[in-house]
């Protein structure tokens, strides 16, 4: 491996922002300080005007592998990662066959060890009988439990009450879910059906995936969690609606904790006219109103976590009339440059930003010597030049789907290296020849 010494960055690391070099031995953060000089061997990344971050954590990923592989897979949804300053990521179970067993758990961190380059694990798939199972998980090893409480891609759904309660009761680790009434959705489903058949119009998509689902959802979850005392984590809210039901503060301190997503943070309902299904998502991109309380609610610490909830589908797909198009917007590689631009408009710091998507999913999920800028740590880091902007264009995108919401729009910053591991992976939008990432681990 390449030692290297990143010289006159702007460290942003634990709510401060500093000038420093930054040295990095192997794979780890050897020395933070000023005026560091090159040892032999060394090479020095000149970082002058450009932000040193510690590389995000995307704790909700569909990488499409395995069984959707015509989507996105592995391999090519970590390269869009590494090079959009996402250095890990967590997966999640609904792939073909959906990951239920501790066999089919390793099977995945067995493709991902020869084919990812960002750092990589996988969540536990809860179904209406794998109980035992959960039991059985190994903290060190296994981030959380997802819970689908409403249909989802591969039919993930956990409808058995006893099954349920079992799960928040027994999880020997942190408890996912995608909270939205299934039973909500359907009648709106079929009520818009009756008054429009097969041509139900696009914006309707956040009326059939309504406030109210969501909202009745996450309040069972968030009682039954008190209830049994589980460890909650509730992914993708999307509405004001539900953000009473969480508490700002440190996460360190909490029990249930909340997870937006960039999507939500950018689009609001008036965005259907403009792309169409290429928004259409679960749960839904909603309000402007909704929109503006997420913002609020990320930089008053009620949201904890920012992530991407990234899971590409083919344009052709995409293109399909409302009860066809599937759900799902691809967003890692540009996910990063999407969420500075809320920093650039004054909506919450960069520091808070940092914390939201590295600092909160390390304390979250214990991520063993990650998320920080900190001597002896990983060398995850994300160098960001906030005075380059990026238009983006299709034939930037890696991701396998080959297309962006994004495409056309123009970011401030952009990202100028990412290093994982100490290594230097990817550099101005393009992947370089570096080792695969590793498995991350959880010290707990």
């Amino acid at each position: 491996m390449t030692d290297w010494l990143i010289r006159n960055a702007e460290l942003v690391n634990e709510g401060r922002r500093f000038h420093a070099d930054l040295r990095i031995r192997g794979q780890r953060i050897d020395e933070i300080g000023n005026g560091l000089n090159a040892r032999a061997g060394e090479q020095v990344f000149d970082a002058a005007g450009l932000w040193l971050l510690p590389g995000m954590i995307d704790d909700h990923v569909h990488f499409r592998e395995p069984g959707y592989t015509a989507k996105g897979d592995i391999a090519s949804e970590s390269r869009a990662a590494v090079i959009g300053g996402i250095t890990s990521f967590i997966d999640m179970p609904n792939t073909r066959p959906a990951t239920l067993t501790q066999d089919l758990l390793e099977d995945k961190y067995a493709i991902a060890a020869r084919s990812s380059l960002a750092n990589y694990a996988f969540y536990f798939g809860a179904s209406n009988d794998n109980l035992d199972a959960i039991r059985a998980l190994d903290p060190r090893k296994v981030p959380g439990v997802k819970v689908f409480l409403c249909e989802s891609t591969g039919n993930l759904c956990v409808s058995e009450p006893a099954a349920l309660e079992g799960v928040f009761r027994d999880s020997p680790v942190a408890v996912l879910v995608h909270a939205e009434d299934s039973r909500i959705i359907h009648a709106n489903l079929d009520r818009a059906k009756a008054a429009y058949g097969d041509d139900i119009p696009m914006r309707l998509h956040p009326e059939i995936r309504s406030r109210e689902a969501c909202f009745q959802s996450t309040k069972w979850a968030v009682e039954t969690a008190r209830r049994h005392g589980t460890r909650l984590h509730v992914l993708h809210v999307s509405t004001e609606d539900e953000l009473a039901m969480f508490e700002s503060g440190p996460i360190a301190k909490k029990r249930i904790t909340a997870e937006t997503c960039v999507h939500f943070l950018l689009y609001g309902d008036a965005d259907y006219a403009r792309l169409g299904g290429k928004i259409k998502c679960n749960p839904a991109i909603k309000a402007a109103s909704d929109r503006d309380a997420l913002i609020r609610a990320l930089a008053d610490t009620r949201i904890d976590v920012l992530a991407t909830d990234h899971a590409p589908h083919l344009e052709s797909e995409k293109a399909n009339p409302y009860t066809s198009c599937p759900s799902g917007i691809p967003l890692i590689q540009f996910a990063l440059q999407s969420a500075l631009e809320c920093v650039f408009r004054g909506d919450f710091t960069l520091e808070r930003l940092v914390e939201a998507y590295a600092h909160a999913p390390t304390t979250l999920f214990a991520v063993e010597g990650r998320g920080f800028l900190r001597e002896g740590y990983f060398a995850d880091l994300t160098l960001v030049d906030p005075a380059k902007p990026q238009i983006v264009r299709r034939e930037q995108i890696v991701s396998k789907c080959g297309w962006s919401p994004f495409e056309g729009d123009t970011f401030r910053a952009s990202v100028a290296a990412t290093f994982v591991n100490g290594s230097l992976v990817a550099r101005n939008g393009k992947v370089l020849d570096a080792p695969p990432g590793t498995r991350l681990a959880f010290n707990r």
